[in-house]
């Protein structure tokens, strides 16, 4: 009994299932049925008419802002003309080409035109290069100009009489035939159209069957030349670059532009952003109907700098004008000068509020591709390389201050003691350098403290001090200072100078001891320089110098301060920092600087140039030989004196002498304090000769 009653039960379940099967068997035909016959014609007709490809949405590239909100390098919008392949016929293609090329004509944009016969109907290859082109598409190498018009007329289907027409669809379908397009990969037809030729396209769609609109971005950098080292510039992807980011999550197409130096290169991660895609909807003959955004565009960040636009721009034209200046003879003695730089650096934060390198170059010839002939120019002039941070130098007499401190800290001389300069250094037999004035007047300073040693810039009071000091002590202060040392600014190529020792010179002697000293043998760039005023400045205190304030991303939010700097010391390969406090003393650290002031007072090397300034300044001249007979010239100087707030260095190559480049300080000090300068005209002395420091 219930075994008959299980089995019913199974039957039953067996029944209403093969029901089901049935029933959803009969909805299926259906479907298909409606789909197919009833309305079979009318979904064919939509498939026929409808075609989809997906475009890509360009990410808007960052900006690059001063500390006060300038836009120094910005992204401007651009529309750009493609023509997809449709299903349209060889009339209605030839339609639509002669309605954009009209249109663009009227409207004085370009359109390629490589078709080699011109409007005036002259062919315009070479012989040779002729011959080449008519064999290509089987053409008799005797062929004549109409003959070879005729030709593609009839290839072309080109129903018009007027050559002006016909050369205009020729143009476009030459194009084609030599480039190739489909339903998926465009032809450009014009970059950068007006906004008038967009309007008037999507107005009469219908007139420009597969004519598609994309925006494209173009960098414009507002200011030309100022700041040109610092932000770089973009240039199209190498392929090694290119090849390198495919396994990347943000990969490049083969025809993204990159930064190539400076901030662009140096924040390209954050500055490019990433593309979107889009969807777009066409009809068979090529009329858009539609689009759908599928993947957002993010816009690059905004990276902000330390700059001031307008102290960088009053730093790059003093610097410029000096060097005019030195080349003329303006300060009495005419110096072929090359060259120079600048840095102001905040003496407590380390912020750059300016850096300028001369010459310089506009980042906007770069922008869609530079030309040949440009970039020669350019790389003639030795425009691109940045002086204030890949430039390594002889400090000459600015380095004084290093060597002063050193002498205190280790004992080798005390803050009251006088050394008696007689002009000539005789501790060695094999070397015996003298004391600058030495040159000029056959005698020496005399009896100097470190103080007036510093005013004076005496030379033999620093060969007595690195006598008794050596040369191991000299290094040790000259590195916290970080000479010798990259400061990490945010740049690509910076140097890391050389600090001359034992470690980095073979066969040392007392001899290299005395010129390390003063200056010579070891090779700093301008910013190391700046770093190191700025902490002697400070009172000992150990800056990094920076040239990036914040990075703010698209979404609203800044990145934090600890990820910039770790990003960036992952992209300079940055070595840990392993630099020990050396507790300086502060009262040493006073005397110093109290020579530094006198530097710019009755007295000293750069009293004719600060005599009548409002703010009291500490400075260092500084005259270092240089290969070629050339004197490079320096000055570091920080204000004010008392509160220090920013150090202003000056470099320039075969400058003749540190006192003639401390004018541009002066200038940069009166800008960043708000001074009028026009009422404090600097009084030249034409007998600045006498502050040439040398040594023998």
């Amino acid at each position: 009994m219930k075994k008959r009653i299980k089995k019913e039960n199974v039957n039953l379940r067996f029944n209403v299932l093969t029901v089901i099967v049935y029933v959803v068997g009969i909805i299926l035909l259906v479907r298909l049925f409606n789909l197919q016959i009833v309305h079979g014609a009318e979904y064919r007709e939509t498939s026929n008419t409808r075609l989809s490809r997906e475009s890509t949405l360009e990410a808007t590239r960052g900006d690059i802002l001063d500390r006060t909100g300038n836009v120094l390098a910005t992204t401007k919008t651009t529309f750009n003309l493609s023509l997809y392949k449709t299903k349209s016929d060889d009339e209605t293609l030839n339609r639509c080409i002669l309605n954009i090329t009209k249109l663009l004509t009227k409207n004085k944009a370009e359109y390629p035109d490589n078709f080699p016969i011109n409007k005036d109907k002259k062919f315009t290859l070479k012989s040779d290069e002729l011959k080449k082109w008519l064999k290509n598409f089987k053409l008799n190498e005797n062929s004549k100009e109409q003959d070879v018009i005729d030709y593609f007329v009839k290839k072309y289907k080109i129903t018009n009489e007027d050559w002006n027409d016909i050369k205009k669809i020729i143009a476009i379908r030459y194009e084609i035939t030599t480039k190739g397009y489909s339903s998926t990969k465009s032809l450009l037809i014009a970059k950068n159209v007006s906004r008038e030729v967009v309007a008037q396209i999507s107005e009469k769609n219908t007139d420009y069957p597969g004519i598609t609109i994309s925006t494209d971005s173009e960098r414009i950098y507002g200011y030309d030349n100022l700041a040109s080292h610092i932000l770089g510039y973009i240039g199209r992807i190498g392929q090694d670059e290119y090849n390198a980011s495919k396994e990347s999550d943000n990969p490049y197409k083969n025809d993204d532009y990159v930064g190539k130096t400076g901030i662009e290169n140096m924040f390209e991660s954050y500055l490019r952003g990433k593309d979107g895609k889009e969807e777009i909807e066409m009809s068979v003959d090529g009329t858009v109907t539609g689009s759908t955004v599928t993947k957002d565009a993010i816009q690059g960040s905004t990276v902000v700098l330390t700059i001031d636009a307008k102290l960088q721009k009053i730093a790059e034209d003093a610097l410029k004008n000096n060097i005019n200046k030195i080349k003329k003879g303006g300060f009495g003695k005419k110096y072929n000068a090359e060259g120079g730089s600048v840095v102001v650096l905040d003496v407590k934060t380390g912020e750059v509020r300016a850096m300028a390198s001369y010459p310089d170059y506009n980042p906007n010839a770069w922008v869609g591709g530079i030309s040949a002939q440009d970039y020669k120019k350019i790389k003639d002039q030795n425009s691109l390389f940045n002086k204030a941070v890949s430039g390594a130098y002889e400090p000459g007499s600015v380095f004084k201050m290093a060597t002063a401190i050193a002498g205190l800290e280790t004992g080798a001389i005390s803050k009251t003691e006088k050394i008696n300069d007689t002009g000539i250094y005789t501790r060695y037999k094999d070397y015996q350098p003298r004391c600058w004035i030495y040159n000029q007047s056959h005698h020496g300073h005399g009896f100097v403290n470190v103080k007036q040693a510093i005013q004076k810039s005496c030379n033999y009071f620093f060969f007595e001090t690195s006598y008794r000091m050596g040369i191991d002590d000299l290094e040790k202060y000259a590195k916290y200072f970080g000479l010798g040392n990259k400061t990490g600014i945010e740049l690509p190529s910076e140097t890391s100078g050389i600090m001359a020792s034992k470690k980095t010179i073979k066969n040392w002697s007392g001899g290299r001891t005395l010129q390390a000293a003063i200056g010579q043998q070891s090779t700093f760039s301008p910013l190391q320089i700046a770093k190191y005023t700025a902490i002697v400045a400070n009172g000992g205190k150990q800056i990094n110098p920076t040239l990036v304030k914040n990075i703010l991303n698209s979404d609203g939010t800044e990145e934090s301060k600890s990820q910039v700097k770790k990003y960036v010391k992952e992209k300079l390969n940055l070595p840990k920092d392993d630099s020990k406090d050396l507790k300086i003393s502060k009262d040493n650290i006073k005397i110093v600087l109290e020579g530094m002031k006198s530097v710019a007072q009755d007295g000293g090397t750069a009293y004719n140039i600060f005599k009548d300034f409002e703010i009291e300044i500490g400075g260092k001249t500084g005259s270092a030989e240089a290969p070629g007979n050339k004197v490079n010239a320096w000055f570091t100087g920080f204000a004010p004196y008392d509160n220090p707030e920013i150090c202003v260095v000056v470099m320039v190559e075969n400058g003749g002498h540190g006192n003639y480049t401390a004018e541009v300080v002066r200038e940069i000090i009166a800008e960043y304090f708000g001074m009028n300068i026009k009422s404090n005209e600097i009084q030249e002395n034409n007998k600045a000769e006498k502050y040439t420091e040398s040594i023998n």
